[in-house]
């Protein structure tokens, strides 16, 4: 990735059971990125949300299985996110997908140029 700059987030929407095989989603999806060298990701646990389904996850008290909502972001160039779509074809428990155009600011010891004006 051309750091700092324009890169895209891929946002991969989830819960907390979601598996492929005994490995959780999350992990599969973290895993594939790396091995893709992308930038870099991010796993989110939410304390509350709804999908496709209308369920609302939420902490329920006295149960250990809350199943709460996941996110995970990475970010990198567009063109590098849309060649690892394929990899994540295979796995059923992705919600939803999306792509925001991000700027980058800061990326490990990189820094943004301030612009000229």
């Amino acid at each position: 990735m051309q750091i700092p700059g324009q890169a895209v987030l891929l946002r991969i929407y989830t819960d907390d059971n979601a598996s492929v095989g005994d490995r959780s989603l999350r992990d599969v999806i973290v895993q594939r990125a790396r091995e893709a060298r992308l930038a870099g990701a991010t796993v989110l646990r939410g304390n509350k949300g709804f999908g496709e389904s209308a369920r609302v996850h939420e902490p329920r008290p006295f149960e250990f299985n809350d199943n709460l909502p996941i996110v995970i972001e990475i970010v990198d160039e567009e063109a590098r996110l849309r060649a690892f779509l394929p990899a994540l074809a295979d796995l059923k428990d992705i919600g939803l997908m999306t792509f925001e155009k991000v700027e980058v600011l800061r990326y490990g010891g990189h820094r943004a140029q301030p612009h000229a004006e």
